[in-house]
């Protein structure tokens, strides 16, 4: 049999500013997954160049990203923390991907609709090829498990896709490689733990929070300061109504149910303990409420990521030893796809 580890991999791209929602939805997941994965976290920089970056801030929102996992509790002793661009045989396993996944897969990646919109024929090959990469993330180090969100199931999907294609297309020369089942390649889990949280505009409720929002009330950052985290939840539009006692109450009060929603993630509660907690209550009593509670987790978390981007030495060493620790792994894997797919060395 095929000696598969227990290894987990996720990604996050250096775009943008990081903002509660992508802390509250996964973020925050990752530290306590290193107690039951071998964990490797890459901050995706070639999958970030898909659409135009500008090149200084993408230096800068990569040391971000990188930041953001160690002020949230990954070990980069434990874990390995990199930046994909730094392992280069993320590229060299796409390519051999692009040969193996079929067109008509590709074509039905609804996420590159979204992204290239009515402009599709203006598009780059990378953002069409993307899902291709994001499965040479995973498979580069045969990856076992991915923490996905909805948004990712289908590139999920066509990972484990690719993988059984090649591991049927190469049969005969993978168990001349040793690998007496002739599988190469894992078929990966989904990771989902617990509810998928989806954390709305703090300005529109029917929205999802965005750091792309032309307000900039209605977004969390990480990076922002404790006055500012408390300014945003106290301003945050609500309705006249007090909290119900009851869940059903919160049905067409978007902007309600999503502050509740907040505050059940931020203390670990269910929606439905918050509102015994404050049912009855006007929003002010639970607005300053939620904004001591968000303080109180959120600071220390922008005030370690802003004391780590006062000295970008330290974050980079951390990565280039990542990439070091990656690279060894990935290519373990690559002498053998090499040899598998017929490529003298």
């Amino acid at each position: 049999m095929t000696d598969f580890h227990n290894r987990l991999f996720s990604g996050v791209q250096p775009t943008g500013d990081l903002h509660l929602g992508n802390y509250l939805g996964a973020i925050r997941r990752f530290a306590p997954m290193q107690d039951q994965f071998d964990c490797i976290f890459c901050v995706v920089d070639m999958h970030a160049i898909t659409v135009w970056q500008d090149p200084k801030a993408l230096r800068q929102k990569t040391r971000e990203v990188a930041a953001a996992y160690i002020a949230t509790g990954v070990d980069p002793k434990r874990s390995i923390i990199f930046n994909q661009s730094q392992v280069m045989q993320h590229a060299e396993l796409a390519w051999v991907f692009n040969c193996v996944a079929r067109i008509g897969w590709m074509n039905r990646m609804t996420q590159f609709k979204d992204k290239a919109g009515k402009n599709r024929e203006n598009a780059s090959l990378g953002l069409y090829a993307y899902p291709s990469l994001m499965a040479a993330d995973i498979l580069l180090y045969r990856g076992t498990h991915v923490p996905v969100g909805d948004d990712q199931k289908q590139h999920l999907e066509l990972t484990r896709d690719i993988a059984g294609k090649f591991n049927n297309d190469f049969k005969n020369e993978i168990i001349e490689e040793g690998f007496e089942d002739g599988d190469f390649f894992p078929i990966t889990e989904p990771l989902i733990s617990g509810p998928a949280m989806r954390i709305m505009s703090l300005r529109d409720g029917s929205k999802k929070m965005s750091k792309s929002d032309p307000s900039e009330m209605s977004c969390i950052a990480l990076m922002d300061d404790a006055d500012k985290i408390a300014q945003k939840f106290r301003k945050a539009k609500t309705d006249p109504e007090p909290l119900p006692s009851e869940l059903e109450g919160l049905e067409g009060r978007p902007e309600a149910r999503n502050l509740v929603e907040i505050y059940a993630a931020l203390s670990n509660q269910s929606s439905e303990d918050v509102l015994k907690e404050f049912g009855g209550q006007g929003f002010g009593a639970f607005k300053p409420a939620l904004a001591d509670l968000a303080v109180a987790h959120l600071s220390p978390i922008s005030s370690e990521i802003s004391r780590m981007l006062a000295d970008p030495d330290e974050i980079d060493s951390i990565l280039r030893d990542g990439a070091e620790r990656a690279g060894e792994i990935a290519e373990e894997t690559m002498k053998h796809v090499r040899q598998i797919v017929g490529f003298l060395s």
